[in-house]
């Protein structure tokens, strides 16, 4: 399986874990929810749903009623089909979610895999996360690398767009720390709730920054500026 396919395949099992969907529904899911899909059409999905139905994951319901599916036959239309996800489709998800190899930190999978963070544990997201700021910091530093070396051989304009291009990463980078210090932040106050169940008489942590990741699930309040896009091709 190509690394696109398999990338698809995790975001359509994890949407349709959601709800059950028919396939314009879901582009169009695909296409607003998750920016690497923007270019999608239903082409490239068809081969897809066709495939994790042949293998199980997925089956097709009927998504009219009777009369309005016999009124589409009638007008040589096709009738709607609804995509749902079987239970071991939602198997299927649950194994690719909890990976956390070199794919799930590439630029393409990784946005795809932060959209389903909120269905993700902790460890798993910390791995992605660490993952991912280790794989920009390779690229921040090759990048510096071969500023240093062709500075002098560059225009300014194409001088400009490399350094915009490090600009994008170095933003990235930073945006990862917060998550990472937040995801942490979480942890601890969470292993400190537990303690606290052993020692009643002490006093929960009220430190407002780690009330922030509780309120916000783990993720940083937003204090202005722009968050990356994980899927945005600048930070790539």
């Amino acid at each position: 399986m190509s690394r696109r396919s398999g990338v698809l395949e995790f975001a359509v099992l994890g949407l349709l874990r959601e709800s059950p969907m028919h396939g314009y529904e879901l582009r169009k899911r695909l296409n607003t929810s998750l920016g690497v899909f923007r270019a999608f059409s239903y082409g490239s999905l068809y081969p897809c749903l066709k495939t994790l139905v042949a293998n199980g994951w997925l089956i097709e319901e009927p998504g009219s009623a009777p009369e309005e599916a016999l009124a589409a036959t009638l007008a040589g239309r096709r009738a709607k089909i609804v995509y749902r996800l079987t239970a071991d489709g939602k198997e299927r998800f649950e194994e690719l979610l909890a990976h956390t190899g070199p794919d799930a930190w590439e630029d393409e999978h990784f946005g795809v895999r932060f959209a389903f963070f909120g269905q993700t544990s902790r460890d798993v997201r910390m791995r992605v996360l660490e993952g991912r700021r280790s794989r920009l910091e390779e690229r921040l530093e090759k990048m510096r690398a071969s500023l240093s070396r062709t500075r002098e051989r560059l225009d300014d304009y194409t001088l400009e767009l490399q350094r915009h291009g490090m600009e994008s990463v170095e933003r990235e980078v930073r945006w990862l720390n917060e998550l990472i210090e937040s995801e942490r932040a979480g942890r601890e106050q969470r292993d400190g709730t537990a303690g606290q169940d052993r020692m009643p008489e002490q006093e929960p942590d009220r430190s407002p920054h780690l009330n922030e990741s509780r309120d916000t699930g783990g993720l940083p309040r937003h204090r202005g500026g722009s968050r990356p896009d994980p899927s945005d091709d600048t930070a790539i």
